[in-house]
Parts: C-alpha cells; structure tokens; sequence
C-alpha cells in the first residue's frame, strides 16, 4: 500500500496487472468482484468528468493571465503542437492507413464515406465509445463476420488507439521543450513502455487522454506533473482528432483481419461504393 501512498504509478500497474491476472483465474467466482470493480471504476470517471467540465474554467483563466501578460505569442506554441498533432494524424490515415488499405484491396475513401455518420458523432462527442454499437453493426453490413468484429472491435478499444499514441507522445515531447528538459534514449524508450501500459482503455473515455498523459508523467518523473496544466485549453480540439483516428484505425484494423482470416463476405458489402473496390 505503500505504493498507493506515494502514487509510484509503475508499482501500482504491476500490482494491478497481477491482481487482474489472479481475478481472470478465479473464472465464475470472480465475475461479482469484477463486477465491484467495473463500477468503481465507473465512479472515478464521473468523477473525473466532473473535473474535466470544470477544466476550461481554469484554462481560460490560465490563458486569459498568460496572453494578458505576455501577449498573444504566448499562443503560438499550442497552436504548433495542435497543428502537428492533426497534422501527423491526417498523414498516419491518409497515407499508413491508406497504404494498408491498397494491399488488403479495399478503398479507404469508400470506407470513410461509409461510416461518415460515425465519424460526426464521435468529433461531436469526442469520445469514440458512443459510436461503438453503430460501428460493429455497419462493419458487419460492410462484410466482416460477426465474430471478427465482435472479437476486434472491442480489442481496440483497448490495445489499438493509434490516435491516442500519436497524441501521448507528441505532448509529452512538447511539454519537455516547453520546459527545457532534455530526454535521453532511455527516458524516451522507458516513457514509451510505460504509455504502451497506461494508455489501454483511454479511447473509451472523454478526456481520458489527458489523464493517461498525467500518470505517465508521475510514472517517469522527469517532467513536471503540473505542466499538464498547460494542454488543457487545447486538449478538447485534440481529443476529438485522437478519437475519430482511434475510430478510423479499429475500422481499417477489423477489415483487414477479416480479410486476412477468410471472414470477408462479399455479398453483405453494401450496394455502391462497396469495401472491396480498390481505391483509384
């Protein structure tokens, strides 16, 4: 508990991967304790919630003392990292995703057009959970089977945030220029391991980016914890780029499994503009 005390995150994440491991094993008997879990950890995040709608409260008058102070260049520094962070994104979709796309022959332009709807809820909620159940019923009508989509999907809710990591390591870059603090290989190395643990789970939730971000820093303890403080005026335009990424990457992902598995059907793609039309 000693841990818990003095939040050393790396302890507490080992401590938890144990007891989930331990919990998995207990099979029927462990479902009411996970059950206790599941909506204790519902409570933290209204919780959080609660501090996140607060949040722009504090960033405006963050912002409003900094920019009243030291003039609007104050700004130019955020507006750089958004610029790079969306910048990054657009290419990761538009030319990784697109290059994956093009060898398992299916069009992406077809497939964004295809769940467009998706897309506008999630950039209008920022979180790529409230499109989930609309998602997994349209990748089966656009010929995936049900069981890849419903085994993929929630997977990479969880271990494919391809948004979330582009936005993770970015900020974290950004803060140690911001501050002047050089990172070493390593530190770069052990910061990416430590995201690669704490990131899992953050697409699901609103905000929940920036949370992961701030234990990563309190993990590594190299940058300061406060400088967070600094992304919160930005991190709402951010968090919908990190989240329609994270829709658009599980999407691509679930297609080309099942493509790659012989779990594609072609007569469930939908009429016009169908997946398996080679983008031109």
């Amino acid at each position: 508990f000693e841990a818990f005390a003095k939040g050393d995150i790396l302890q507490i994440l080992f401590f938890a991967i144990l007891f989930g491991y331990g919990l998995s094993r207990l099979g029927e008997s462990g479902k009411g304790l996970l059950a206790t879990f599941d909506k204790i950890s519902k409570v933290f995040f209204n919780i959080m919630k609660v501090v996140m709608s607060l949040a722009p409260i504090g960033a405006f008058g963050g912002m409003a003392y900094t920019v009243g102070k030291f003039g609007t260049d104050a700004l130019l520094p955020m507006v750089k990292l958004m610029g790079s962070v969306y910048l990054t994104m657009f290419l990761f979709v538009f030319v990784v995703l697109n290059i994956i796309c093009r060898i398992y022959k299916f069009s992406l332009w077809h497939y964004l057009k295809y769940i467009r709807q998706e897309i506008l809820v999630v950039l209008g909620t920022s979180s790529s959970e409230s499109a989930l159940p609309s998602m997994m019923e349209k990748l089966e009508r656009y010929g995936c089977s049900r069981s890849v989509v419903g085994l993929v999907i929630p997977t990479g809710y969880s271990f494919n945030l391809d948004g979330t990591t582009i936005y993770l390591s970015m900020s974290v870059i950004f803060l140690s220029q911001a501050f002047s603090i050089p990172l070493s290989w390593e530190q770069q190395l052990t910061i990416i391991g430590i995201l690669m643990l704490t990131s899992k789970g953050a697409a699901a939730v609103t905000g929940g980016g920036f949370i992961v971000l701030t234990s990563t820093l309190v993990a590594i303890k190299v940058i300061p914890v406060e400088s967070v403080a600094i992304l919160l005026g930005v991190d709402r335009f951010m968090s919908e780029a990190r989240a329609i990424t994270n829709l658009i990457g599980n999407g691509v992902a679930t297609i080309v499994i099942a493509k790659s598995e012989g779990e594609f059907h072609l007569l469930a793609a939908p009429i016009g503009g169908g997946i398996d039309e080679v983008a031109s």
